[in-house]
């Protein structure tokens, strides 16, 4: 039998006593008090669940729900109360506990926390404690903080850095700065972006010496640390990355430059070379405002030009094409391509206007989208490693990982694609009707939108060690004609939620694509939080 409907009754029964408290005013009941008695039902229910994930996710809303009760109770008790529902390391409980943390006024609450944090051993409680300091910019010693920064563990280490930056202190960029020398590439490159928040120079010289790090989600923060905080020192190590760095972050190192010098000499590094040859000897760095002048009348030719080569024929190591699909150009050689299989796949376009050109099989979604993925297939360099998702209620990859764009696996994944077919969608009514829904694939043909991420994202399975970030995408297009309907989230917010959360390290650049009737804010969010761009093919 589900626990969800008894988990539910308890919890409505605490809601409804708050509730009553609240409107009657006497007798007032006591939130802690409620919250202990009530979570070690919850407590006792999770841990029967087991294995099963149904059980398991209903016990973890209600913990959620039940920790939320205290949201914004000022007492140095909540902090007591509510540290060992962390013992379970769920996301969800995880970030309502944070909520309840970072909501005191108090000095007396917040005092309890900073007593809490700086003895704790439990590394996702001390994570979870850093993490309110930083949401609430609670004001917290150096010397707190500089302490669990010596942490064995680098999430405990990375978030350490994080509550330093949002504290206030004085010196807290110089602290930040050791942090760039850190052994953990997440907390080396969480460290540059914290400075270039800042705009501190103190990120340059780490930043300059990130330029050659194996680790590309490094290299990211410090090309983007160099390009804001721009620096004279930095324009000779940059033209030398760009002679090495392929892929999504070359166009970051020629914006970098164009930044530095005012020019636009795209991926040409012997125009950059030469340029830079004949200036450097005196050199000083414009104002912004100069370099935005100076890039006015020059045309926009930051990025790497997908339809020119520059230099001669010995360069073509260096040569990078930009992939499009559905009018979105990425220089990205790492990429992943998320269709959608459901069953509302096999509707028909009602704006068969804006697909009249395409010279599509038929009108239905399903054969507009997949045409469109196998001829950008067809067209990828052999440089750009790939792989295809496709999704309903189950996520099915075409490959384990990503395989190089040779003519054979091209062949391979466009015909692939082309076999794909809606599953569960109208055609299989007729079986639907007289009961065999199981011949029609409607259980089979729902929108496990949060799955299909997380597959794409690189998020293991429950149970298996998450590296966090060593991802070997990039990039990812994401095609969609629906609302989700089944999955471990459902509610879009929560979805988007989740990919942030599990993004912020893999700082894999998310495009969507959406096609057909449906409210698509969700879509574009998306695409705008993950550095994407959203693309309507229409309804």
């Amino acid at each position: 039998m589900s626990i969800a409907k008894p988990l539910g009754t308890l919890f409505a029964a605490l809601s409804a006593l708050l509730l009553v408290a609240s409107v009657f005013g006497a007798p007032q009941s006591d939130p802690i008090a409620d919250f202990k008695k009530y979570y070690k039902e919850y407590a006792r229910e999770y841990q029967r669940a087991g294995k099963d994930d149904k059980q398991r996710r209903a016990a973890v809303v209600t913990i959620r729900e039940t920790v939320l009760t205290l949201k914004g109770v000022d007492s140095p008790e909540v902090v007591d109360a509510i540290l060992p529902t962390l013992k379970f390391e769920e996301p969800d409980i995880h970030s309502a506990v944070v909520t309840v943390l970072s909501g005191f006024k108090s000095e007396a609450s917040i005092a309890h926390l900073l007593e809490v944090m700086v003895a704790e051993k439990h590394e996702p409680t001390l994570v979870a404690c850093l993490q309110a300091f930083q949401a609430a910019k609670y004001k917290a010693s150096a010397a707190s903080l500089n302490k669990l920064r010596e942490s064995r563990s680098w999430e405990v280490r990375r978030a350490a850095v994080q509550a330093l930056a949002a504290s206030g202190e004085a010196d807290a960029a110089k602290w930040i700065a050791e942090a760039t020398r850190d052994e953990e590439p997440a907390v080396r490159f969480t460290a540059m972006d914290l400075l270039t928040t800042l705009k501190s120079k103190l990120v340059i010289p780490a930043a300059i010496a990130a330029l050659d790090d194996p680790v590309w989600q490094v290299r990211a923060s410090a090309i983007r640390a160099i390009s804001v905080v721009r620096s004279v020192d930095a324009i000779e190590p940059l033209i030398k990355r760009l002679e090495l760095e392929k892929g999504r972050l070359a166009p970051d190192v020629i914006e970098a430059l164009s930044r530095h010098l005012g020019r636009e000499f795209g991926d040409d590094v012997k125009q950059w070379r030469a340029y830079w040859d004949n200036l450097k000897d005196g050199y000083i760095l414009m104002s912004e405002d100069q370099v935005r002048e100076l890039r006015k009348g020059l045309g926009p030719r930051t990025g790497v030009d997908p339809n020119a080569r520059h230099g001669g024929a010995d360069d073509a190591d260096h040569e990078t094409k930009a992939v499009s699909y559905h009018d979105i150009q990425t220089p990205s050689i790492s990429i992943i391509f998320v269709i959608d299989v459901s069953g509302s796949m096999e509707n028909l376009v009602i704006e068969k206007d804006r697909f009249a050109e395409g010279n599509y099989p038929s009108m239905m979604r399903i054969d507009i989208c997949k045409t469109e993925l196998a001829r950008t297939i067809d067209r990828l360099e052999p440089n750009v490693r790939f792989n295809i998702l496709s999704f309903a209620t189950d996520v099915k990859p075409w490959k384990k990982d990503l395989v190089e764009a040779s003519p054979a696996n091209k062949t391979a994944a466009r015909d692939w694609v082309l076999r794909l077919e809606a599953i569960g969608g109208n055609s299989k009514d007729d079986l639907a009707r007289v009961g065999l829904t199981g011949s029609a694939g409607l259980d089979g043909g729902q929108t496990n939108t949060f799955g299909a991420l997380m597959a794409a994202l690189g998020v293991p399975p429950r149970g298996v060690t998450d590296d966090h970030y060593a991802v070997k995408v990039d990039t990812v297009f994401f095609l969609s004609d629906g609302r989700p309907s089944t999955g471990d989230y459902v509610d879009t917010d929560d979805i988007l939620r989740e990919v942030l959360r599990v993004n912020e390290l893999r700082k894999v650049v998310l495009h969507t694509i959406a096609i057909g009737e449906f409210q698509k804010d969700f879509m574009k969010a998306l695409a705008e939080k993950n550095g994407g761009i959203f693309v309507d093919l229409g309804r």
